[in-house]
């Protein structure tokens, strides 16, 4: 059978890191509340030329790069976002044009923090179902766009950034022991939509509005959820959480992650954790904790990984690849 298999992953951060201590100045809080509250310690911050577009083509490139590969080998884009550089066209077609390709398609993909989840299933289901042979998975972010600066619920949790994975379509034996994807669970749930939302849209204020969040109403479902389609993944190939080597979890919140892990039965050092050093970079999250569990030595070939995800909407998911 045909799998989806990671040929190259790659990530890309703006260049401006924002410690907590600056928060202090412009917002009622500390660096011990917002350490203590959510693992966060820094963040980047993208500046006027950095951008969703620019992000994401330089975390594009560094994946091809690792895969040995030019954008002619690449058929497909998808990008997973929530802050395109305009309402339309898609982001990822001028991630096409900065890329230098003149073939094949790109769309873009909404649905927040779940988003790279949501758009690596889909590629699988792309790859499989004989629409491509090799694509560009990206993830990329520029929140700050949207935060409202004065308000030290939602400002002091966002970061910046891009993460990107080249996947190819290759033959497997149909066995767990197959690289590639293996199982994904994606669910949503839109009576919750209220609990995180931006408050702007071309339809309904003509503004870009700014993000808007019940924290506590947030944190209460995240850990059933997520539980939830992980556990279906768990059912989908046969296995348990024993036989997890990595559990690289969206990056919103360590004491999400960690009661998370718990519940699932998932040992802290088979959990990868970039909160502290981007804080939660919504679509952005995923692919950068891949990358950065690779480059640490911690993810190798061979290894089952386990991805989630939960954003607004809302929306979440799960992905298990063997690497």
């Amino acid at each position: 059978m045909i799998r989806s298999v990671v040929r190259g992953i790659g990530s890309s951060l703006p260049r401006r890191i924002m410690k907590n201590a600056e928060f202090e100045k412009l917002v009622d809080t500390t660096d011990e509340w917002i350490v203590q509250r959510t693992g966060i310690r820094q963040r980047h911050i993208a500046s006027e030329d950095e951008t969703t577009a620019s992000l994401g083509e330089a975390a594009a490139r560094r994946a091809l790069d690792d895969a040995g590969l030019t954008p002619d080998d690449i058929d497909m884009i998808i990008l997973a976002t929530s802050t395109p550089n305009n309402t339309f066209p898609a982001t990822a077609v001028e991630i096409q044009e900065r890329l230098g390709m003149r073939h094949g398609y790109a769309f873009d993909m909404q649905a927040v923090c779940s988003g790279f989840v949501y758009a690596i299933t889909t590629a699988d289901l792309y790859l499989r179902g004989g629409q491509a042979r090799r694509m560009l998975v990206i993830g990329s972010e520029t929140f700050s766009r949207i935060l409202d600066w004065n308000d030290r619920t939602t400002c002091v949790l966002f970061g910046d950034g891009a993460g990107a994975v080249v996947v190819e379509a290759a033959e497997g034996e149909g066995g767990l022991a197959d690289r590639g994807i293996l199982a994904a669970s994606l669910r949503s749930d839109g009576t919750q939509r209220d609990k995180l939302y931006v408050d702007g849209g071309p339809s309904t204020t003509c503004t870009v509005g700014h993000l808007r969040m019940q924290g506590r109403e947030v944190f209460k479902h995240a850990v059933g959820m997520i539980t939830d389609v992980v556990e279906d993944v768990f059912a989908k190939a046969g296995i348990t959480a024993d036989d997890i080597d990595w559990f690289v979890p969206h990056q919103a919140n360590k004491r999400i992650i960690d009661a998370s892990a718990k519940k699932l039965g998932i040992a802290d050092e088979k959990v990868v954790i970039t909160v502290d050093l981007h804080g939660n970079t919504s679509a952005a999250s995923v692919p950068l904790a891949l990358t950065a569990g690779v480059e640490r030595g911690q993810i190798k070939k061979g290894d089952l990984v386990l991805l989630e995800a939960m954003g607004g909407g809302f929306t979440w998911g799960a992905v298990l690849v063997r690497w």
